[in-house]
């Protein structure tokens, strides 16, 4: 087994919340992104900073869980 395959199966070992800490730790280590070819990124900012503006615009998880039939 390779040291990537070790480090995949102990990290799906942990709970969904230490998952996730794990996620954004690890992403934080990275270099940011350079471009944004498709304005993906430019859309999210712009989608954040309307939430942040409005809060009401959003949605809960839950909420958002069940209208997807999960």
């Amino acid at each position: 087994m390779t040291r990537l395959q070790v480090l995949t199966k102990e990290a799906l070992s942990l709970t969904d919340a230490e998952r996730a800490v794990l996620a954004t730790d690890l992403l934080q280590t990275l270099p940011g992104v350079l471009s944004d070819d498709d304005e993906g990124l430019a859309e999210a900012l712009r989608r954040d900073a309307e939430l942040d503006a409005d809060p009401s615009t959003g949605i809960e998880w839950a909420a958002l869980k069940k209208e997807l039939g999960r």
